[in-house]
């Protein structure tokens, strides 16, 4: 699809504004190289205005009644409804989805805000039970404040519309830094909610580079907390800058996620499984079936069968509903596939399919077979379209193989046994067990987070609602109490 590039401000107080230095970078279309846009290089000056801006905006935000809170958030999903078609196209071409993945995203962000709607009405009250006869006690949850997300580049529109929404509407006020791979999507949200009548100030934008305003952003004394979905690295550094100043966070990081399957499972039925969990978006999704461990003595043939599905993926144009994945998004990751992929051939791993660049940053779906328990390809996030396939002698070494790691955001199980789905999903160590599918799921209700290195807290519904709440003890004196002098 042509578009006609442009250049994009920030978004500060409802409205475009250029960066303080005048300076602009390219969004790059990762499966076409084209320029699709110029977006604002934050700084210093501008990270200021938007702090400033978001507190003017909490002011008057935390202090509307629920209803309110909950209307306008649902005219922001309504407003992105009809926007539909020109979020999808700026999808596909900004963050190199398939259509039926922005499809998805696009829906995601309706159905988060709609979801979010609902919760600003359920910051309920408690009251407590009281030793001194005359005292009554209030337990409050009010907002913390600013909230500051950084959002990643893999959805780019679904995920940062959940990590707004929720803190939203517990009545806080955002400052969402995108990921520079994906900073115009952001805008354009930003842009949408405004116009369905978010007021000024309660949403801003700030793109451009960590080193340049993320940092300052996540330092900054006067943001009040943090979500961030990204890389374990990025949220170590993030973590370090925020516990200075005791701002709340909440992490979603890495994972190199186990998908679990049982040997009364088919072995084709299986693949067609493993194989959206391991190569949906080229395996750059946080969630991903990295490592699939199956029970003997199915590992080889299920292996094989992973590979034929791997094979007939379509790969064509992005708008084109048959298309199965697409590029990485730019040359370091698919440098970092190919660096993992070859660690793994090096230590005597089989490469069953793949394990090359198809073209551009188009990577190859690759099944490799018996990889050895270290090294890059099992230690490390690759973010890529690889799925490593281990064969195991039952259910205990299958569990002790799945938490052999660092990392522990999800996990699948396939099976047909519901009781060993179940003891599997209990003594897996990961913040979700999907038993019956792949580990990639979401809903705008659940808590997603992880163990480990998977980061810190839980994201959605309630529970993104409780962590950017503070909790408050208001005491009320009904009669007289005796004072000690």
């Amino acid at each position: 699809m042509e578009v006609t590039p442009r250049t994009y401000g920030h978004f500060i107080h409802g409205r475009e504004v250029p960066a303080a230095t005048g300076e602009t970078f390219p969004s790059v279309a990762p499966m076409t190289g084209a320029v699709l846009g110029w977006a604002a290089r934050g700084a210093h000056d501008d990270v200021e205005r938007a702090i400033a801006s978001a507190h003017q905006g909490f002011a008057s935000w935390s202090a509307r009644p629920p209803y309110e809170r909950e209307k306008i958030l649902l005219k922001c999903a309504d407003q992105i409804e009809a926007r539909f078609d020109d979020l999808l196209n700026l999808l596909i071409d900004e963050s190199g989805s398939t259509i039926v993945k922005a499809r998805y995203e696009v829906n995601y962000a309706v159905s988060v805000l709609r979801a979010a709607a609902g919760e600003a009405r359920r910051l309920y009250a408690d009251t407590l039970p009281n030793e001194k006869p005359h005292r009554m006690s209030l337990v409050v949850r009010e907002p913390i404040g600013v909230v500051l997300v950084i959002s990643p580049f893999n959805a780019p529109l679904a995920l940062l519309a959940k990590m707004i929404a929720f803190p939203l509407a517990a009545g806080n006020a955002v400052i969402a830094k995108p990921s520079e791979e994906t900073p115009l999507i952001a805008v354009e949200l930003a842009r949408t909610m405004s116009a369905a009548g978010l007021p000024d100030g309660v949403f801003n934008v700030v793109t451009g580079f960590g080193a340049e305003c993320g940092e300052q952003l996540a330092s900054h004394p006067l943001i009040n907390g943090i979500a961030l979905t990204g890389s374990t690295a990025t949220g170590v550094k993030v973590g370090q800058l925020a516990v200075q100043s005791m701002k709340r966070m909440q992490l979603e990081l890495g994972g190199k996620n186990p998908l679990l399957i049982l040997n009364d499972v088919d072995v084709r039925e299986a693949a067609d499984i493993a194989a959206v969990g391991a190569f949906t978006y080229g395996g750059q999704i946080c969630m991903a079936s990295a490592r699939i461990v199956v029970e003997a003595p199915n590992g080889r043939s299920f292996a094989e069968a992973l590979a034929g599905k791997a094979e007939r993926l379509y790969l064509g144009d992005l708008r084109d509903e048959r298309t199965a994945y697409g590029p990485l998004i730019n040359e370091r990751a698919v440098a970092k596939v190919a660096r993992h992929v070859q660690a793994a051939r090096s230590a005597g791993a089989e490469v069953l399919t793949g394990g090359a660049i198809h073209r551009g940053l188009v990577f190859q779906p690759t099944v490799i077979y018996n990889p050895p328990r270290s090294g890059p390809c099992w230690d490390e996030e690759t973010f890529g379209p690889v799925a490593m396939v281990l064969e195991a002698a039952g259910l205990e070494e299958m569990i002790a193989i799945a938490n052999d790691s660092p990392y522990g955001l999800s996990a699948g199980v396939l099976t047909r046994d519901l009781v060993r789905g179940m003891t599997a999903a209990r003594r897996i160590r990961c913040g979700a067990v999907h038993i019956g599918t792949h580990s990639f799921q979401s809903d705008p209700l659940a808590p997603v987070g992880g163990y480990g290195m998977s980061g810190l807290g839980r994201s959605g519904g309630k529970y993104s609602v409780e962590h950017f709440t503070e909790l408050k003890w208001i005491s009320l004196e009904l009669g007289e109490t005796p004072r000690p002098f």
